[in-house]
């Protein structure tokens, strides 16, 4: 059994910031495996519009922890703190280096903060918060006297989450010993630019195609569905709008995305941050030698 001491790095940063790539090269420079901390490509079947790594890249490095939820059934962050922990020690065993990397906040600090989870709610109790709207869980939610700092209240699922364990947080432990947690930094205006290329990459690779067969399978209501870069692809099989405008609403999507990303990643004094992957080596190498 590894101890938990063996060493981790964690790559984090905002959605097309260049983590990935960062990665690939750190695990091939440092025989390394990839864990990937991400809320959509553990989906299976949702590949373009998550950016999910390519075939080449994992001939290449191996990934974990993609491919690994039904769209039927979701995911939570408590599986995958559960599964990540299983696949770091495993990595760790067979003497290479555990990578966590990825832009979701939540599920990189249930690792280096070692979270403790609440149990899902009373059986039926889901069902029924469900049929409410927003509104009237946000009401709900002021009736029983639970805090909403630090929740989205616009987003259904955590409101619902908070009703089911009364507000009650997760536990959250020191950081986890030797590990090092990197960040790429990159500008507005760059980030931009990165994410409108990256839309026009997907739409040339059959966004478009994707999106509609997984509507067909599986309807607009499952939660991988309501990820940037399949919600808003209903308007246009709807005739609502085009497809560049639809184009430009997953843009903008993704740069709200990246702003909630720089906001969660801001209250972790830990972060290191770094301009390019080259800074982010000669990092690594100083942590691991010493």
């Amino acid at each position: 059994m590894v101890p938990v001491e063996s060493p981790l790095i964690v790559i984090t940063g905002e959605t097309a910031s260049g983590k990935s790539a960062s990665a690939l090269e750190l695990a091939q420079k440092f025989n390394g495996e990839i864990v990937c901390a991400d809320s959509w490509t553990v989906y299976k079947g949702f590949d373009i519009g998550t950016a999910k790594p390519t075939t080449a890249e994992r001939q290449k490095v191996p990934h974990h922890l993609l491919d690994i939820a039904d769209p039927l059934k979701g995911f939570s962050a408590a599986e995958f703190k559960r599964r990540a922990s299983k696949v770091i020690d495993e990595i760790s065993e067979r003497g290479k280096l555990p990578i966590l990397v990825g832009g979701t906040g939540l599920y990189i600090d249930s690792i280096i903060y070692d979270y403790g989870f609440l149990p899902a709610g009373l059986p039926g109790e889901r069902e029924e918060l469900e049929k409410l709207s927003v509104e009237e869980l946000i009401e709900l939610v002021k009736e029983r006297g639970i805090s909403v700092e630090g929740i989205d209240i616009r987003n259904k699922r955590r409101l619902i989450r908070l009703l089911e364990v009364d507000g009650r947080r997760p536990t959250k432990q020191n950081l986890r010993p030797n590990t090092l947690i990197v960040g790429l930094s990159v500008s507005k205006e760059k980030l931009e630019t990165r994410i409108s290329n990256r839309v026009d990459k997907m739409m040339d690779q059959g966004l478009e195609s994707e999106v509609e067969a997984l509507a067909k399978l599986y309807g607009w209501q499952i939660e991988p569905m309501k990820g940037i870069g399949y919600r808003e692809f209903k308007n246009y099989f709807d005739g609502i709008e085009t497809l560049a405008e639809i184009r430009e609403r997953i843009t903008r999507s993704s740069m709200q995305l990246a702003k909630k990303q720089r906001t969660w990643f801001k209250r972790n004094k830990y972060i290191q941050w770094h301009d390019n992957t080259s800074q982010i080596v000669a990092n690594v190498t100083t942590f691991l030698n010493k």
